[in-house]
């Protein structure tokens, strides 16, 4: 009796989720953002005094993470750009 309470309600908040698993939003977020330097230097990590990994040119855009630390934004393969040379999308949902 017990089982069929517990199953009846997570297919309530189920339904109610439209769906979704409960927490699952996150996989919603869109995070782009297009460079605004010349020539923006991406690093190895929030920093820089990190080593640069490549370059990007600007109005080149590329998907980000939510994560920003030291003043640099986590790009979405794990490498870093200076937060001051990169906008958010229009369609980006992170901040």
């Amino acid at each position: 009796m017990i089982v069929i309470g517990v199953l009846g309600v997570a297919g309530v908040m189920y339904a109610a989720n439209g769906g979704k698993q409960m927490g699952s939003d996150k996989s919603a977020e869109i995070c782009k953002v297009t460079v605004t330097a010349d020539i923006l230097n991406v690093r190895s990590g929030p920093g820089d005094m990190q080593p640069i990994v490549s370059t990007m040119p600007r109005d080149a855009v590329t998907d980000a993470q939510a994560r920003v630390e030291n003043g640099y934004r986590m790009l979405s393969d794990r490498r870093w750009v200076s937060q001051s040379f990169v906008a958010l999308t229009s369609d980006s949902t992170c901040r």
